[in-house]
């Protein structure tokens, strides 16, 4: 089966195993996130969809974005904030969760606003169920 070819900006993929263990570690600190997670993982309310994110990435951040992978979608994340990155975190969302991500820790100013502007590119899809994430269409505030 082909997969799609992941894009990325991170300072060293090999970091991914440290993210993982740190990332993991955060999780076993968030049941609620987890639960919603393993829901996302059998139901997948969010397959078709892409979402742009950006956050600090974090171990906390990293596991959102774990949680919205689980339900299907397709996450691209830059970093908000270059001092907050964690370089370790952003490999193993690359490496081991699925994600796109565009995060180097004290990354310059130019290169982040770079990286930030990229996002509308990604070229987000929304759903084209009847039902989503939020539930039926048919109850959602059109307000």
């Amino acid at each position: 089966m082909a997969t799609a070819e992941k894009s990325y900006d991170i300072a060293d993929i090999a970091l991914a195993d440290d993210g993982q263990r740190r990332v993991e570690w955060a999780d076993r600190q968030m049941p609620v996130l987890r639960t919603i997670r393993e829901r996302f993982a059998n139901e997948r309310p969010l397959d078709g969809i892409t979402m742009a994110c950006c956050l600090h990435v974090t171990t906390e951040t990293a596991n959102l974005a774990r949680t919205l992978v689980a339900g299907g979608a397709e996450v691209v994340l830059c970093a908000s904030n270059p001092l907050s990155t964690q370089d370790d975190v952003a490999a193993a969302l690359v490496d081991r969760y699925g994600a796109d991500v565009y995060a180097i820790k004290r990354r310059s100013r130019p290169r982040a606003s770079s990286a930030t502007r990229s996002l509308p590119s990604t070229t987000p899809r929304p759903s084209t169920s009847s039902t989503t994430a939020m539930g039926p269409a048919s109850r959602r505030s059109t307000a």
